[in-house]
Parts: structure tokens; C-alpha cells; sequence
């Protein structure tokens, strides 16, 4: 397989594996159109952050279980505008260039910077989606041939779906150039692409094409041409109408089936010559056998999900008392479109370059039309993530302009301290809540139940195949694993793994009743 090399790229390949593990502050809840310091029941996350970090923090809960990623990362056009930019030159990116990429980043090309910047994010995403879960990426042609080639590399080749054309432009760019630039690009991948299918719901123009002209006790159907090119043989047959007219496929062309399926189709009533009886003749195609949805096309029209114009005009309605900085929002039927694709009606929708939170403003729409309950995470670098990303939000979720409110709620979340401190030992500011979660994360990428109601004592993380684990740690004090600690253990489990900071029982005595101790923070898997 070709594979994609760029300045740089040695040094970010295994980076996901060293960003720093931050955990979630809770800023404030918005559950049912009202503000509160609770975390509400909703699902729904806004996370103010440097992706890279936020999503690493969302691994522990969420590695896997990510059924439909969307993502609108900076075109790399070298434009910029007030706030966004367009171009790799945030600051945090550029400290981070500095930092990881060393002195050989003074000589990255723009091209270098974006592929830098780009692959340890989509390394992330990439163990936060779900089996059946599928991926999009849009981009326009600057970074398309790059970036196909770095989830191809990721991804792999096998599980690429498709490159849907979306005309973003309903009239002609002037430019001055050779070309009108009158379309994105929409990568799509799978994370196993043998575990995905996905339809579109049909539309009332699509069932509006089926009718019933000869009554038919199957329902309503329409007609489709019996003739293909280019020739086959054995497709070639004289074809008589109940009128006795005769019709043979037009030059070039033959019929779609053998004479003998034909017989069958006729006999089955499922060839159509027309009201009179002597037209061409066509296949019949009920209704019933599309009910399940449309098969999406690979070219999206910008009257079947919009244009870059609309999707301002959109973003205007929602905030008319002021000018927001994006050239380029994707318009909300956009954004339907490749949520709708993901059928589950319970999926988790995730976008880390959240913008306008057009990707959200599309979740409670569809929830709210078809009864789903879809959960959405979108995830923003910039400062106006509270002042745009999460306003829209509330103010979708109320109501604004002549627009009914979805109805719903949110959490908002900022990126805390870090697990570990720069020296390497757990880091005191951080809730032991959160260190909690990391911990049981680490041994088993499985999120930390709730043991609340377990009669086992107070440091009991939980069981998992047979495997009960203790994470006996407090601030400000060394812990000890010793006889007494061992007698306040009331589960029962084929194995125990005891972290504390210090271990006073021989390696034989735990050999003997299948313990092992983990010691703080030595022992502490980083990932």
C-alpha cells in the first residue's frame, strides 16, 4: 500500500500515546433550557479545549462507542479570518509544534504543519469509534490527495467507503481561475467496513414516484428501463407485448435479463407494456421492496443538503444581533444527511472541530423528528466554544426566530489538570473520582461502574472477568497493602490487583491467594 511521508511525521506516528491525560471539569449543566451546576441527564457534551487533549480524556468512557464521527478540520487554504483561522497557525498548535516536532519544525512546509497537526487527532478518533461506527472528514483540494492517503494509512484501505461530492456553491465562483470551486470533498471510513451498512430515509419526492395504475394487490411501484449496454449474447431476444407488438433492445444495448428470467418476471405480472398493452416494456419495482431506505449517491446536490450561503443565512437566524467568523458553515441539512446515515437511533454523534455546533443543532432536530435519542459530543478549541458553539445550542433547544425549540439539554466542560505532574507522580489537584476511572480504565478499557451500592470497602474499584481491583489511594498520605487492609475485602474473585504505595506482605503469601500489587505511581499504565 502507498503510504504518505512528510517532515515531522516520525515524530507525531506515536504521539496520541504521549498526550497528556486530562480529566473533564464540569463548568455547568443545561438540562431542559436551564442553566444548573448539576450534571444533567442529557448525554450531550460541549468540551472547551485543545482536541488532541479532550479527546484523550474521552477514552476511558467512550473508546469504541463512537457510532458516527464527523469532522471539518481547517481546509489549510492559508485564508484567515477574525477568531478562525484557515491556516495552522494557532498558537497551542504552534507551541505544540515547537515542543513535540523539535527545531526541524522551523523548516515544515504548510503541508507538513496540517499533516502533523492532523494525525494524532484522527489516531484518537479512530479508537474512539465503534466497530460499526463510520467516519467522515470534510475537505476541499488542497489537503484531499493528502489526507486520503493518511486515513488510508490509519483506517486502512479496506475500509474506506466512499468520497461523497458535496456542491457547496449554488452559482458560479468568480475566481478568475481555470475552474468555479463549486464542491467540497466528504471522506468516508469505516472502522470495519464489513460491520457497516447504512441507508437514507426515503423522502416524500421518492415515495411521490410510486402509484398504482393497474391496481395491483401489491401496492404502488414504478417502472425502470429492462435494457442495459454493453451487449451480451445471450441477452439478445425478440420480446412480444400482449398487443403482439415486437421490440428488440436499441442498437448497442440488450435486455437487463436472460429470456428465461424475462418469462419468469412476466409471469409474475412484474413486466409493464404500458396502459394499452404494447409500450417498450419495463420492470415493475414496488414500493415494498425499498421500504428499508435509499441507497445514498456519492454526489450531493446543494438542493438535497444545501450550500455554504444557506448555512450562513442559517447561523444569522439563530444569531441576528451580531457577525460570526465562519466563511465556510455546513448547513444543517448537511449535517442531517450524514447523521441520518448512521441508523441508530441511539448513536453517539461526535465532532471534534465543532465551529458554529452545526453537528449538534443536527441531532435534536432529528431527535426531535423522529423520536430518537441520539447523543452528541462536540469538542472546540476556540474561545468562542461557550459564546457560539454552546449558545447555538441553548438557543436551538428554546426556540429562536419562528423556530420551535427541540427541546433537550447539555453539560459544558472545560479540560482540567493533568493525571500525572511533569515529574511523574499523581497529580493531588485532580478528584480521586477521576484518577478512579483512569485506573480501572488502564486495566481494563472498560468505563468504572458504579459500586455505590457494594458492601466491599471504599476503594473497591470494581470486577471484571473474574478480577476484582483496589485502587488504595488518599492524598497527602502513603497507603499501606497489609493484613488489615486484607480484611476489610468482602468480594470474592479469582484474582485481586491491589495498587497502594507501599506493600509490607511477602511474594509468597501473595502468590498464595492470587494478589498483586501495583505500586503508586509506579505502576500506573500511561496510554
Amino acid at each position: 500500500m502507498p503510504t504518505l511521508h512528510w517532515i515531522g511525521k516520525d515524530k507525531v506516528i506515536n504521539h496520541h500515546l504521549d498526550v497528556p491525560f486530562r480529566v473533564l471539569e464540569h463548568g455547568y449543566g443545561f438540562p431542559n433550557g436551564k442553566k444548573s451546576k448539576s450534571v444533567g441527564g442529557s448525554g450531550n457534551r460541549i468540551i472547551h479545549g485543545d482536541n488532541l487533549e479532550a479527546l484523550k480524556a474521552l477514552l476511558p468512557e467512550y473508546e469504541g462507542k463512537i457510532k458516527c464521527i464527523y469532522i471539518d478540520p481547517p481546509y489549510n487554504t492559508g485564508k484567515e479570518q477574525w477568531l478562525y483561522t484557515d491556516k495552522v497557525n494557532h498558537p497551542t498548535i504552534q507551541k505544540w509544534f515547537s515542543k513535540i516536532v523539535g527545531k526541524e519544525g522551523e523548516d515544515l512546509s504548510r503541508d507538513d504543519k496540517w499533516l502533523c497537526m492532523m494525525y494524532p487527532r484522527i489516531k484518537l478518533l479512530h479508537r474512539l469509534l465503534s466497530d460499526d461506527g463510520i467516519f467522515f472528514c470534510s475537505i476541499d483540494d488542497y489537503e484531499q490527495a493528502n489526507l486520503k492517503l493518511l486515513l488510508d494509512e490509519i483506517f486502512g484501505t479496506n475500509n474506506f467507503i466512499n468520497n461523497v461530492i458535496w456542491q457547496r456553491a449554488f452559482s458560479p465562483i468568480n475566481t478568475k481561475k481555470r475552474f468555479s470551486p463549486n464542491h467540497d470533498f466528504i471522506l468516508c471510513y469505516a472502522k470495519k467496513a464489513s460491520q457497516v451498512e447504512f441507508s437514507l430515509p426515503r423522502t416524500e419526492d421518492a415515495d411521490n414516484r410510486y402509484a398504482n395504475p393497474d391496481n395491483d394487490s401489491r401496492g404502488d411501484w414504478t417502472s425502470s428501463d429492462l435494457t442495459v449496454g454493453p451487449v451480451i449474447k445471450e441477452k439478445l431476444y425478440q420480446i412480444t407485448t400482449p398487443s403482439g407488438q415486437t421490440y428488440l433492445p436499441p442498437s448497442g444495448r440488450c435486455w437487463v435479463v436472460t429470456e428465461e428470467r424475462f418469462n419468469e418476471l412476466q409471469s409474475e405480472s412484474r413486466i409493464w407494456f404500458g396502459e394499452t398493452g404494447s409500450n417498450m416494456p419495463r420492470l415493475k419495482r414496488f414500493k415494498s421492496d425499498v421500504k428499508d431506505g435509499m441507497t445514498p449517491l456519492t454526489v450531493w446536490t446543494y438542493k438535497e443538503v444545501g450550500h455554504t450561503q444557506e448555512a450562513k443565512k442559517e447561523i444569522k437566524q439563530i444569531f441576528p444581533e451580531s457577525s460570526l467568523p465562519f466563511d465556510t458553515p455546513k448547513p444543517l441539512k448537511l449535517m442531517e444527511r450524514l447523521v441520518q446515515l448512521s441508523t441508530d437511533k441511539n448513536a453517539i454523534i461526535l465532532d471534534s472541530f465543532a465551529g458554529s455546533g452545526t453537528t449538534a443543532h443536527a441531532v435534536l432536530n432529528l431527535n426531535k423528528q423522529d423520536g430518537g435519542n441520539r447523543k452528541f459530543i462536540l469538542i472546540e478549541m476556540e474561545n468562542y466554544a461557550e459564546t457560539i458553539t454552546a449558545e447555538r445550542v441553548k438557543r436551538v433547544i428554546g426556540g429562536y426566530a419562528d423556530k420551535e425549540g427541540t427541546g433537550g439539554g447539555f453539560d459544558y466542560y472545560t479540560l482540567g489538570h493533568p493525571i500525572f505532574t511533569e515529574e511523574g507522580i499523581l497529580n493531588e489537584s485532580v478528584p480521586v473520582k477521576e484518577l478512579r476511572r483512569y485506573i480501572f480504565y488502564t486495566e481494563t478499557q472498560q468505563a468504572l461502574p458504579d459500586t455505590a451500592k457494594n458492601k466491599d470497602n471504599p476503594f473497591l474499584l470494581g470486577l471484571h472477568n473474574q478480577t476484582a481491583y483496589y485502587f488504595f489511594y488518599e492524598p497527602g498520605r502513603a497507603t499501606t497493602l497489609d493484613h488489615d487492609f486484607l480484611a476489610t475485602i468482602r468480594t470474592k474473585a479469582e484474582e485481586y490487583i491491589i495498587y497502594a504505595d507501599n506493600c509490607t506482605l511477602t511474594s509468597e503469601y501473595l502468590t498464595m491467594y492470587a494478589i498483586r500489587f501495583k505500586k503508586i505511581p509506579r505502576d500506573i499504565t500511561r496510554f
